[in-house]
């Protein structure tokens, strides 16, 4: 378990440095202020979270079930936040048909990222 959440976040943190420099490069000319706004709290968020799951490995060794609630729900919390932050930044360029059924997703994503934080607490307060 713990290998898989520092692979996980080893891979969330080089897609969010990756996505932030194409976000403060790549789509400046292309994107408006607004949807700019957004792509960086994509990025933020997937960076906040990265984290979490990096600290959230040194708890892994204690093969506590809360543990592996939380890292399912950073994520794919990561996935659906970010990801649709990233998706509806970029509709007006990428002209995918599904981008207004898109704004539905990231609440979810959110509320995973909420609970991802809930069963860290509950895993801490478990520990001995």
């Amino acid at each position: 378990m713990n290998k898989r959440i520092i692979l996980t976040a080893s891979f969330f943190g080089a897609v969010a440095v990756l996505l932030g420099a194409f976000g403060a490069h790549g789509l400046k000319a292309l994107i408006d202020g607004p949807s700019l706004e957004i792509w960086q709290k994509g990025v933020n968020y997937q960076f906040y979270h990265t984290f979490a799951l990096l600290y959230l490995s040194t708890f892994a060794r204690y093969r506590n079930k809360l543990i592996n609630i939380a890292y399912f729900c950073f994520t794919f919390g990561i996935i659906l936040f970010s990801g649709s932050l990233y998706l509806l930044a970029t509709r007006s360029i990428s002209h995918l048909g599904f981008t207004e059924f898109i704004g539905p997703v990231t609440p979810i994503g959110g509320l995973l990222l909420v609970l991802g934080w809930i069963m860290l607490f509950f895993a801490a307060f478990k520990d001995k």
